[in-house]
């Protein structure tokens, strides 16, 4: 029986968990199992290890590395984890409700939360988190932000933080009819930060090929499962967003998003405080916040 893929166990955090362990022709599974993440597990045994260039058994040994000790239960947790990425929130919402046990939703999501961020923190490699620091940073490279339906709000937060620090920001409009002119303004070297998580938005993609054809730099913040971004992506961010509810949860989202604004910032700050500076004296000159009372 394979171990229970939970919550704080998706396969492909198995994989990623295990990878140094792995002898090199395992390697080759687990790197082309994650390449297409997770349909490249729903072949037969004999198509995923002839695509390899492994035999069977190899390619069981390797899953018995993470816990199955059969084939068919390898899929199964695949299927199982695939269905989570199609869920509405009416779907989600009965997945969690049944058997929830009877506390305060305060608690409730307040455990959510925590596992969110403590699985997360797992999953983020440092290196990674460095160089899109990195190319944050960088005002020579220009920068664009672009969420979908629901994450078009975490687009706009990052972006808004990243115009006070840094010249060259561009934030994409919630309408996706917009989004062929914003095209223009891309070239090559730039950066797009991209927010996309389950049920995956086409527009999205689509417009990430796009940019990635003209040379563009491509950040991707997702979820556990990977958008279909994550092919394609230079760096990609996979956060824990399951939640108590018909919905998903934006914080450990955000807690990322606060400590790359933190780290750009601290990187830029001689230039940035000069910004920052410079916006405040406008704010105080259009009395647009509230004067302090001396």
């Amino acid at each position: 029986m394979a171990k229970k893929i939970t919550n704080h166990h998706n396969i492909d955090e198995l994989i990623k968990t295990q990878f140094n362990d792995f002898k090199p022709a395992e390697r080759k599974i687990a790197n082309h199992l994650l390449s297409n993440y997770p349909m490249a597990g729903m072949v037969s045994i004999t198509e995923l290890s002839n695509a390899c260039d492994v035999s069977a058994p190899t390619v069981m040994r390797t899953l018995k590395r993470i816990g199955f000790t059969s084939f068919i239960d390898f899929q199964k947790s695949l299927k199982a984890e695939l269905s989570k990425t199609l869920s509405d929130p009416v779907a989600k919402h009965g997945q969690w409700a049944t058997g929830t046990p009877k506390e305060h939703i305060l608690n409730q999501a307040a455990e959510s939360v925590v596992s969110n961020l403590r699985n997360t923190m797992k999953q983020i490699s440092f290196d990674t988190f460095n160089q899109v620091v990195d190319l944050l940073a960088d005002d020579t490279k220009s920068l664009h932000l672009v969420g979908g339906r629901i994450t078009h709000a975490f687009s706009s937060y990052l972006g808004t933080h990243l115009e006070v620090i840094r010249k060259a920001v561009f934030k994409l409009p919630p309408s996706v009819s917009l989004w062929p002119h914003h095209l223009l303004n891309i070239e090559k070297g730039d950066v797009v930060v991209v927010f996309d998580v389950r049920r995956y938005e086409a527009d999205l993609l689509s417009l990430v090929e796009l940019a990635q054809k003209k040379g563009a730099v491509i950040v991707l913040f997702s979820d556990q499962w990977l958008s279909p971004i994550a092919n394609l992506a230079d760096y990609t961010f996979p956060i824990r967003i399951e939640a108590p509810s018909g919905w998903d949860s934006g914080v450990a989202t955000l807690f990322v998003i606060e400590a790359l604004i933190t780290a750009v910032e601290s990187k830029l700050w001689p230039d940035a405080s000069k910004r920052i500076q410079e916006l405040e004296d406008a704010f105080d000159f259009t009395g647009r916040f509230k004067q302090e009372v001396k």
